[in-house]
């Protein structure tokens, strides 16, 4: 019972990663699909270096991990956050700046709430160095401001023309 109840936390990640992966089409193909993959494409190459830099640093270890010889976490860096990244960039596309910081929070809350248990509860994921649930709240908003404005910057380059390609 007990290596049942331990193996918990892996299959729960493989269930998320899975409805993730189920989601993700749906989140990309819309209106501005160039748009969305662009958005994708940045969020997975920006997660994964800034998680690379955390892990190579000593600040975050993942234990469980799908590939034994990456030390980042496949999951979260190329389908959790990205998908996260993908709805907030097209709840916020016509939001004014105040809008844009007070959407933040219904994606940021939740996620740091999760990697808070995990890192307590479970065997996913280890804050070292005096890491804190503080540090992932900063770096979670300041990705997604990020890569918002990363594309929104491309908006502003396409003379704010939604691609419809």
């Amino acid at each position: 019972m007990s290596r049942k109840k331990s193996n918990l936390p892996y299959y729960l990640l493989m269930l998320t990663t899975a409805i993730g992966l189920i989601l993700l089409p749906f989140a990309i193909v819309k209106r501005s699909f160039k748009d969305w993959v662009i958005v994708y494409l940045v969020s997975v190459i920006g997660n994964y270096f800034a998680d690379l830099y955390l892990v190579s640093k000593g600040y975050l270890k993942y234990k469980k991990k799908f590939s034994g010889k990456l030390k980042v976490h496949l999951p979260f860096d190329f389908i959790h956050y990205p998908l996260m990244l993908l709805y907030y960039n097209q709840w916020t596309l016509n939001s004014k700046p105040a809008g844009i910081l007070l959407k933040l929070f219904p994606f940021v809350i939740p996620q740091v709430l999760i990697e808070t248990i995990a890192e307590r509860k479970t065997k996913l994921i280890t804050w070292r160095k005096g890491w804190t649930w503080v540090h992932s709240f900063i770096s979670v908003v300041l990705k997604l401001l990020i890569c918002r404005s990363i594309i929104a910057l491309i908006r502003t380059i396409n003379k704010g023309k939604i691609s419809v390609n």
